[in-house]
């Protein structure tokens, strides 16, 4: 019977383990100095070794003949052990066994000897899925043990074992393992298979394990079966992952703002049964590379990719600014969290490359927009939102906008005298605000007075004027008038301050890159 890569190649002793040096030293020279501890706690991502390094540890320590801290694989503790037959090292899935009465046999089997070996491990993987009673249960047995009695408990979510459990053990952490070791290690056991494995194919592998050396394996034994010739498209065929041509293509293409590029692209990758999951995935990845390029240049180890990737990323990250590739990425982090509930996974991934592409974008990040205006933009826009706008001229603008349906007032002809203050203002703004939150702030402790069909606004917010210029703005405030007031009137408005001219560019800007259809903004 074929037994999978991951399965023959699992590390048998301390020194096949991979990427774990700090974990392997430490409980070696316990070992050696005879000073173990009656309880650990390894944590990590999967497949970085916890559950190997536990079994590997618990057949060290009653080994007949260890050496240096390792067992020595040629005695019958350690044959048994291999092939878990050896009553007295107990593994139990937490995942599964995770009831009270699970932890009640395990206590009751505890207060027994070890039939063959010296100490008595209870393996116990998963433990973060253990209940909370049937935590309690194993509290009380990890509180005072049996001097022959040793627990290693396992977990991916350390943050779930309760702090009682963990502060009664050694705690280890296990770190993800680096592509290049994966890659190495790949390398190594296809030359001992007879699998012919290309170094880029060793690489991608690595790189799409994501730190874990059971995912790589998995994945070498998918791409086996594939074909027997292993090379970086044997790896992105059996994987189901786009080439890192078409993924380079649809950020080349989101670059130069080409929307048709990149669907085409992704028309071709799904008509190939690619996963759109995944394409995302990969898009974040390759735009990880570009970010961690624009701030750290010249060292290229926090980035993960082929030495002649890193040509063409370095080519694409010149073409944008920091606050782009910041933008790209979120919007395309938040692309794939809608995926995961999205219907069509495909449509939901076009839509955001379509927006990125064609410079659609809720957020003001535009390719090539410098660090100091989009802070300026940034405290433009909370000025915008609180209606304060502080730093301004003592000036007057006017504005006025045709409201649907309203009547018609000469405003030139307006007895200025004759105005009559509005006292329920306050109760039309409060309705405008549940229609139109942004531009009734942009009001605060502004005034409105009356004469026959008329409605002047006195306002203290310039930004006011800009909006009240867009006409469903405009229609949306004349509609809270006249909820309030029951009637229609033709409102025009003034400002008694005006922006600057910097702020008065900085708000152009602001309509530009939200894509708003403000329009007519004052000039003085």
């Amino acid at each position: 019977m074929y037994t999978a890569l991951y399965r023959r190649w699992r590390p048998l002793t301390f020194d096949d383990v991979v990427s774990q040096p700090h974990i392997t030293t430490t409980l070696k020279n316990q070992i050696i100095n005879n000073k173990t501890a009656h309880a650990y706690l390894f944590t990590g991502s999967r497949g970085t070794g916890k559950t190997t390094c536990a079994r590997i540890f618990a057949k060290a320590i009653n080994c007949e003949h260890p050496t240096d801290g390792a067992p020595c694989l040629e005695c019958d503790i350690c044959r048994d052990a291999d092939s878990f037959a050896l009553a007295d090292i107990i593994e139990i899935d937490a995942a599964s066994n995770n009831g009270v009465d699970d932890i009640r046999d395990l206590r009751e089997g505890a207060v027994f000897t070890p039939e063959r070996c010296k100490y008595k491990v209870y393996i116990i993987d998963e433990v973060h899925m253990l209940s909370v009673n049937a935590f309690n249960a194993l509290l009380k047995i990890m509180e005072e043990p049996p001097p022959y009695v040793k627990f290693i408990l396992a977990t991916t979510e350390v943050h779930k074992v309760p702090a009682t459990i963990a502060s009664r053990c050694q705690r280890y952490d296990f770190r993800r393992i680096l592509p290049d070791d994966i890659a190495k290690r790949l390398m190594y056991i296809s030359s001992q298979e007879k699998i012919s494995l290309s170094d880029e194919a060793a690489f991608l592998i690595a790189k799409l394990a994501d730190g874990g050396m059971r995912d790589a394996l998995s994945l070498l034994d998918q791409c086996m079966a594939f074909s027997e010739d292993i090379t970086a498209e044997t790896v992105s065929m059996a994987a189901g992952i786009a080439g890192r041509d078409h993924v380079f293509g649809i950020i080349t293409s989101i670059t130069e703002q080409a929307p048709s590029k990149a669907i085409t692209a992704i028309d071709e990758l799904y008509a190939a049964s690619k996963d759109m999951s995944r394409l995302c995935e990969e898009i974040i990845f390759q735009l990880r590379n570009i970010m961690l390029i624009k701030i750290t240049p010249d060292n290229s180890g926090l980035i993960t990719c082929m030495p002649d990737e890193l040509d063409i990323l370095t080519g694409i990250s010149e073409k944008l600014s920091l606050e782009a590739v910041l933008s790209f990425l979120s919007e395309m982090q938040e692309c794939s969290e809608r995926m995961l509930r999205a219907v069509n996974k495909r449509v939901e991934l076009e839509m955001c490359i379509i927006k990125l592409a064609s410079g659609i974008t809720e957020k003001p990040a535009a390719v090539g927009v410098p660090s100091d205006l989009m802070n300026r933009l940034s405290e433009l826009e909370r000025k915008l939102q609180s209606g304060a706008a502080s730093g301004m001229q003592n000036r007057r603008t006017e504005a006025s906008a045709p409201v649907r349906n309203e009547p018609q007032v000469d405003f030139t002809k307006l007895d200025k005298k004759n105005l009559r203050q509005l006292n329920n203002w306050a109760e039309v703004l409060q309705k405008f605000s549940e229609t139109n939150p942004a531009v009734s702030a942009s009001l605060t402790d502004s005034k409105a007075f009356v004469n026959g069909d008329g409605l002047f606004i006195i306002a203290k917010n310039p930004f006011f004027i800009s909006l009240f210029r867009n006409k469903e703005n405009a229609a949306m405030l004349g509609d809270a008038v006249e909820s309030v007031l029951g009637k229609r009137f033709a409102i025009r408005a003034k400002c008694d301050v005006e922006a600057t001219e910097e702020e008065k560019n900085a708000i152009k800007l602001i309509e530009k890159a939200k894509n708003s259809n403000l329009e007519n903004y004052p000039e003085g």
